[in-house]
């Protein structure tokens, strides 16, 4: 909207010149951020209050010998998450491209499907009363099928068509191969997994958050480069005309990330919930994919990927196909809880790996 605006101003009057700076990705992206950032912190009492006297608060499944520290009275405030991010894309993006649309949808969609979910939950007052695992993934695949139809058809997607399906990788300087229409079926497994692992990972006071603002900081730094031509052309990225919008959007999710931990720190009175997390998971899956870096994600995202290796090790290969467990609990941050790790020891070394993980995510834009 302000981009529009400003747009509009510098054609009326020429003393306005100055609202050329609406044109600058990087200053867009810094006012996306404070915008993302205060209005979390301002309108967060507000919603959290409204959400808390409707009774939608967390409950917590009861493990045996196993509890976790801090307020047990948390209420969801995904959407107030979700909200921050949407204003700000508004306000600050090209709402117009389809670079700024697909981010949009995947927003949306996933941040819709986990209020599904955390409604049903709220309703029955019981974690285990939401969405089936079956329905999650049904939905997801739809979506992301959809999603990926979209971005590999020509005439729709945002991306030059002859790189649109070409797999990229880190430390190599050209394209894996062409997937043609097989891209459709990685987006699905991309997006869907990247959207559930964030959601797994959301189980202690500030765990997720900042892994998610880290890692939406690297993607942005990529996406930045490959909108410019010089830049890319000299770290021989691919160049994409208009990805800059993604590097925006990066930036508010970071600040509002950053907001949200306002309230989500240790002991937080208010957790992502399915709404939150699912959202940021989905646009995180969704900008992989724009910006062609998918598999960067299995560095700059090893919280994440630990985090759902160790639910498929433990319940899918250890518990269900060989009887025994490798975890005391999974996922993985409740085994660190059940050894007797303080949430916050858990909650910070994670954040420590998830900062080194994000510096050697950077330092794939030399290493190629």
């Amino acid at each position: 909207m302000i981009y529009y605006l400003g747009e509009y101003l510098q054609g009326v009057d020429a003393s306005l010149s100055f609202m050329r700076l609406v044109d600058s990705i990087s200053f867009r992206a810094l006012c996306g951020a404070i915008t993302a950032l205060l209005s979390t912190i301002l309108f967060g009492n507000r919603i959290i209050l409204h959400f808390y006297r409707l009774g939608h608060r967390d409950i917590p499944r009861n493990y045996l010998n196993f509890s976790s520290a801090g307020n047990p009275s948390k209420t969801y405030g995904g959407p107030l998450l979700v909200a921050a991010i949407l204003l700000s894309i508004v306000l600050w993006c090209k709402v117009h491209t389809g670079f700024v649309l697909l981010c949009l949808g995947g927003l949306l969609f996933f941040a819709g499907l986990g209020w599904i979910d955390d409604f049903l939950k709220v309703r029955h007052r019981d974690s285990d009363h939401g969405l089936s695992e079956v329905a999650k993934l049904a939905l997801q695949g739809a979506y992301c099928t959809a999603f990926g139809i979209v971005y590999v058809t020509a005439d729709l997607t945002p991306l030059p068509p002859d790189l649109a399906t070409q797999l990229y990788v880190p430390f190599l300087k050209f394209p894996l191969f062409d997937l043609s229409l097989f891209y459709v079926l990685f987006i699905v497994f991309t997006i869907t997994a990247i959207s559930n692992s964030v959601n797994i990972a959301d189980g202690v006071d500030g765990l997720a958050v900042v892994p998610t603002a880290f890692v939406i900081a690297v993607f942005g730094v990529f996406a930045y480069i490959s909108s410019h031509a010089r830049f890319a052309e000299f770290l021989i990225f691919p160049f994409m005309p208009g990805v800059g919008e993604v590097a925006i959007v990066c930036s508010i999710v970071f600040g509002s990330c950053l907001g949200f931990l306002w309230f989500n720190s240790y002991p937080a009175n208010v957790i992502m919930g399915d709404t939150g997390s699912m959202a940021l998971g989905g646009l995180l899956g969704t900008v992989a994919v724009l910006v062609k870096q998918e598999f960067l994600f299995l560095i700059v995202g090893g919280i994440f990927v630990a985090e759902a290796l160790s639910v498929i090790i433990q319940d899918k290969i250890g518990v269900k196909w060989l009887g025994r467990r490798f975890f005391a609990r999974a996922p993985i941050h409740h085994h660190f809880q059940q050894r007797g790790l303080a949430d916050t020891k858990i909650v910070i070394r994670f954040w420590i790996v998830a900062g080194i993980l994000a510096l050697f995510g950077l330092a794939t834009i030399k290493i190629r």
